[in-house]
């Protein structure tokens, strides 16, 4: 499942398939927070909203973006607090997270870490066969986070899952 974290619109993400073939679209959508609402309420509906994806389809891992500095640090701390919503219910679960930075994804899709929305979304669609791309661009990212972990992800997941057992097991 590929999420990309936002307080306003959190893009996620299911997508099936396996490393080197072409995978499918199962659901994409966004899960949405009301700038008016009071920020821990938001949190709050973010995490019920993320809950409700996961438990409807049981991924095998989260792929989330990776937070980088921005100018706007107002920003930057929602999504932030999203991404570690997202972290937390893959804990919870016990489900793989793996992070990927956006210049990661990009050159995953589109083969240049330096793509700009437009074409990823683009490339997105024609990955999966779609006549247009998913929408918002926020959707379209989380699509390209799910496939840049289903692609490249593997490996990193199960060492991922190796080192929060063992992590586990020294908290126990």
């Amino acid at each position: 499942m590929g999420v990309d974290p936002g307080l306003t619109r959190c893009g996620v993400a299911v997508v099936e398939g396996r490393p080197g073939a072409r995978p499918s679209l199962v659901a994409v959508g966004v899960v949405r927070t009301s700038p008016d609402m009071p920020h821990e309420f938001r949190l709050l509906r973010l995490e019920e909203g993320l809950t409700e994806w996961y438990e409807e389809y049981r991924p095998e891992a989260l792929a989330i973006e990776r937070v980088f500095a921005q100018h706007n640090l107002h920003s930057v701390t929602g999504i932030s607090q999203a991404a570690g919503i997202a972290m937390l219910i893959g804990a919870r679960h016990d489900t793989p997270v793996e992070l990927h930075t956006p210049s990661e994804a990009k050159a995953t899709i589109t083969g240049s870490g330096r793509a700009d929305k437009k074409q990823v979304a683009a490339m997105v669609a024609r990955i999966l066969g779609l006549a247009a791309p998913p929408r918002p661009a926020d959707a379209a990212d989380a699509v390209a986070l799910a496939i840049t972990h289903l692609w490249r992800g593997g490996v990193q997941a199960k060492y991922a899952q190796a080192a929060a057992a063992a992590a586990r097991r020294r908290v126990s």
